[in-house]
């Protein structure tokens, strides 16, 4: 199983939110995630962003895959693998 750190949408229609989760690659974007490890907000300025680094350093050594934003949201937050 082939695990993703990921973006998932919250918030109303051009008002997006989203919260920092740990999915299988195969589910959909809003669909079932194994565990929240943080939020985003790019409608505030600065954007705000909230992540436990505990748990992304867990998920990252076990295996997990940041995509390419989330990647940036970690290396701002000084989180590396």
């Amino acid at each position: 199983m082939a695990v993703k750190i990921r973006l998932r949408r919250m918030g109303q229609k051009k008002a997006p939110y989203y919260r920092i989760v740990v999915a299988d690659s195969r589910s959909p974007r809003d669909g079932r995630c194994i565990e929240e490890i943080g939020t985003y907000d790019p409608n505030k300025e600065p954007s705000e962003f909230k992540i436990n680094e505990e748990l992304a350093k867990k998920w990252l050594s076990n295996g997990a895959q940041p995509t390419e934003v989330v990647g940036k949201l970690f290396k701002l937050a000084g989180i590396e693998k």
